[in-house]
Formats: structure tokens, C-alpha cells, sequence
């Protein structure tokens, strides 16, 4: 660990497979990234949690707890945003649904090239990095704080991954603008764009989160065209009214 980099990144790789641990572990070191290692899922939670990493990188499949219950504990337990690469062998869309739910930001499916990792990594890197501008931003009964990262909707607070809040401000700020599914993902993953499953299922996570349970959605897709975050029955309601 001694080529740390403060601009290539500190990284927290939980993986129980030594051979693929020291390839990744070696090729990410001559990158100029310094890298943390666990071989199970307890201890990579309790490094995940008593340090301040830039990317964890977290296997699936791990002795102790799995990487699923290792991201919930991260953000639901320890309230820790940190970015998560989850690795996984599996590769169907119930499999990505379910780690994007627990947290993850982004997955690549095993086997993998080492350079594909770097680029996600990058990616979520200067993500994480920019610097988030102040604001408060509501639409309709939804309001999210950039600062404090606290999202309600009707008075209850909401829980949504770090990537679902991105995808939020996102659209809230264009609100009730439609904004295209290239400009979201250029606007979240720069150029590493990810594969066509992925802004789908943190979508419909999202969704999950901030309009099932309430009476009206305001996450709206426009076939061909992309998403917008609007109350279309207010503005119904005000077009009636001045008609």
C-alpha cells in the first residue's frame, strides 16, 4: 500500500477468492490506487465502516455475511454513502435488481477485465468527488435537501440508494422537463456508461421508494423520449382551474 494516490483512490476490495483478490489487488496498486483488503464479509463490513474509502469493491458470494447483507448494513445500519462496486457471477436482472436494492451503485459480472473495473471505478470516483451544490429541491409533496441528503415525500422520509438520490436531483432540477436516458447516465457515469439493465433497475427501485406507497407517481416514463419528475395532477388541477 505504499503508491497511495490521493487522486486515484483508496479502495476496500471484499473478496474470498485469493487468486482474483491479488490480481485486482496488484493491477489496481501499479494504477496508483492503495487498496484494503477482507476475504469475508464480516471483516469487510468492519473495514467498510471504521474507514473512509472512495470505492468498495464487494464480491456476491462471501463466507460470514453475503455482499448483499454486508451493502444493507452499510446503508441502512451504519448510514455510510461510500460508492459499491458489486461483483457478481450472476447475471440476470432479478440478480442486479436485488444489489442495486441493497445499495449498490454499480456491478460488473464475473469473469471481468481488470481495465473494465478500473473505468467503473474512475467513474464512480469523480461521482463521489464533485462537489454537491446546496439546494433545496421540491416537486410536488417531494422534497430533497443536496446537503444533508434527506428525502421526504408528504412528511415521511425516505430511504433511496446514493445513486437513486443522484437520479433524483437530476430530474428535479429539470422538473417538469423530460430529460433523456443518455443525458442521466452521462450525467452519473461519464463516460463508462453502464450496461442497459442497470439505469432500469435503479429506476425501478426508485419507484418502489417514492410512489408505491403513495396515492399519485410522480416518476414518469415518456416512451422514446426519457424520464420526467412532475405532479401531473397538480398540473391538471391549475390547467382546469385557469381554463
Amino acid at each position: 500500500m505504499t503508491m497511495h494516490d490521493e487522486q486515484a483512490g483508496l479502495i476496500l476490495l471484499v473478496e474470498d477468492n485469493r487468486q482474483i483478490a491479488e490480481m485486482v489487488g496488484e493491477f489496481l496498486e501499479r494504477r496508483g490506487y492503495s487498496v484494503d483488503y477482507a476475504a469475508d464479509g464480516v471483516s469487510g463490513l468492519h473495514l467498510a465502516v471504521a474507514n473512509s474509502y472512495d470505492v468498495i469493491v464487494l464480491d456476491l458470494m462471501l463466507p460470514g455475511l453475503d455482499g448483499l447483507e454486508v451493502c444493507r448494513k452499510l446503508r441502512r445500519e451504519a448510514k455510510k454513502s461510500t460508492p459499491v462496486l458489486m461483483l457478481t457471477a450472476r447475471d440476470t436482472l432479478e440478480d442486479k435488481l436485488a444489489g442495486l436494492e441493497a445499495g449498490a451503485d454499480d456491478y460488473l459480472v464475473k469473469p471481468f477485465e481488470v481495465r473494465e473495473l478500473e473505468a467503473r471505478l474512475r467513474a464512480l470516483i469523480r461521482r463521489d468527488r464533485r462537489q454537491v451544490s446546496t439546494e433545496v429541491l421540491n416537486v410536488g409533496d417531494m422534497t430533497l435537501d443536496t446537503a444533508t441528503l434527506r428525502l421526504t415525500r408528504a412528511g415521511h422520509e425516505l430511504t433511496v440508494s446514493p445513486i437513486g438520490l443522484k437520479l433524483l436531483a437530476i430530474l428535479m432540477r429539470e422538473s417538469p422537463r423530460v430529460v433523456s436516458r443518455r443525458d442521466i447516465e452521462r450525467e452519473i457515469w461519464g463516460d463508462t456508461l453502464p450496461d442497459s439493465d442497470t439505469l432500469r433497475s435503479h429506476l425501478y427501485n426508485l419507484r418502489r421508494v417514492i410512489d408505491k406507497p403513495f396515492a399519485h407517481p410522480l416518476l414518469h416514463t415518456i416512451h422514446s423520449a426519457g424520464y420526467r419528475l412532475a405532479d401531473l395532477e397538480s398540473e391538471v388541477a391549475s390547467t382546469v382551474q385557469t381554463a
